[in-house]
């Protein structure tokens, strides 16, 4: 088994990424994220053998970082959705656990929640507040101490060997909840739980930016097939035509807006994003997706080949059409996605489910993203 298969098989959501690769060395490792959004993955920006020298003039000093020492034996892997960077970690018996970290603005005080949600991840069943807090242990991240939570199940998922274990350390900094995650399987993450916990140590947040809070959700509203998108990051509504035959569902934290089509049991699901800047680049915003269909990375040679340019409003976006399978659901599934510029901010709408709904529905989406009509567009 694959380490993207076992991740599926589990069905881990809100994966919180953060760790590096080994090689068998001790090295420091720095990434930065943007300051203005960290639910897009940023980039990652390694400088071995020590820290980045500060440069005030520089457009990354204006950003967040943190720097780490790599333990031996964990392995790079690919970022994704949610996730600024990933780790595995191998054990015997094809053992696998896999480390995390995310920083979430705005996401402060949910404690309970997160730590139910994690305990139902290994079938444990949900706490309390006051037995949450018998539960927690303090923990060194960095320069201050935070809370780390030891939560381990009995049984193995289905199709699964061994029962999982979820090790995550919270630590609230300026208005941002960092999340550091380690999961996999109990016995190996029982076994790196000191490495965990060293790992921990070594962070460093070479700069103490707040993230901003993140964008309001757009509520639903029934019965309309025209209407207005929910605030961007530019303060400003655009306005579109969504398909009648699309179901507005409500959006997530990150999303402006979330449609389904359905086909009998079929279903894929129409998300609507916004973000400032370039999030990283095409490059890098195409590649998460094809990270959510399971398939590889690829390089700035065979961008041009997996990118076609579409008419839209403001001018062009970019279009890319994925085949692979679902990684959170193990399905085979089909991604349509486009990428627009504009003002300062990239908009990003996807479609992905079952390749009969996807295929079905290309033209309806294609239209809809030609629909949007941005503010202050000429």
């Amino acid at each position: 088994m694959t380490d993207s298969q076992f991740w599926k098989r589990h069905g881990i959501p809100l994966a919180l990424a953060l760790v590096l690769p080994g090689c068998g060395k001790e090295e420091i490792k720095v990434f930065e994220v943007s300051k203005e959004k960290a639910e897009v993955p940023a980039m990652a920006s390694p400088h071995g053998g020590g820290m980045p020298g500060a440069n005030p003039q520089s457009a990354a000093e204006a950003r967040p970082r943190l720097a780490w020492q790599l333990p031996a034996g964990w392995t790079e892997q690919a970022p994704s959705s949610m996730r600024v960077a990933s780790f595995a970690v191998s054990g015997a018996n094809g053992q696998k656990a896999e480390v995390a970290a995310i920083p979430l603005p705005g996401v402060t005080g949910r404690d309970l929640d997160m730590v139910n949600m994690w305990r139902s991840q290994v079938r444990l069943e949900p706490i309390q507040a006051a037995e949450m807090e018998r539960l927690t242990a303090k923990v060194t991240i960095g320069p201050a101490e935070g809370k780390l939570f030891d939560m381990a199940g009995t049984t193995a998922p289905e199709g699964a060997k061994f029962p999982l274990r979820v090790l995550v350390a919270i630590l609230e900094r300026e208005g941002t909840a960092w999340f550091f995650k380690m999961t996999g399987d109990d016995e190996l993450v029982l076994q790196q739980k000191p490495v965990f916990v060293d790992f921990l140590k070594s962070l460093q947040f070479v700069t103490a930016e707040a993230q901003p809070a993140l964008p309001p959700s757009h509520p639903p509203v029934e019965g309309l097939t025209t209407q207005p998108a929910a605030v961007g990051e530019s303060g400003t509504k655009p306005t579109w035509e969504a398909p009648a035959g699309w179901k507005e569902e409500p959006p997530t934290q990150m999303l402006v807006a979330k449609f389904s089509a359905t086909d009998n049991a079929a279903r894929a699901e129409i998300t609507v994003s916004s973000f400032p800047g370039d999030v990283g680049g095409l490059l890098a915003n195409v590649n998460r997706w094809r990270g959510q269909v399971s398939l590889p990375p690829i390089d700035e040679a065979s961008l041009a080949q997996a990118v076609t340019q579409v008419d839209v409003q403001v001018g062009k976006g970019s279009l890319v059409e994925l085949n692979g399978t679902d990684a959170k659901t193990g399905q085979k599934a089909r991604l349509v996605g486009v990428a627009v510029p504009h003002g300062g901010e990239t908009w990003f709408f996807k479609m992905l489910g079952a390749e009969p709904v996807v295929a079905r529905e290309k033209a309806a989406f294609l239209k809809f993203v030609q629909s949007v009509k941005y503010p202050h567009a000429p």
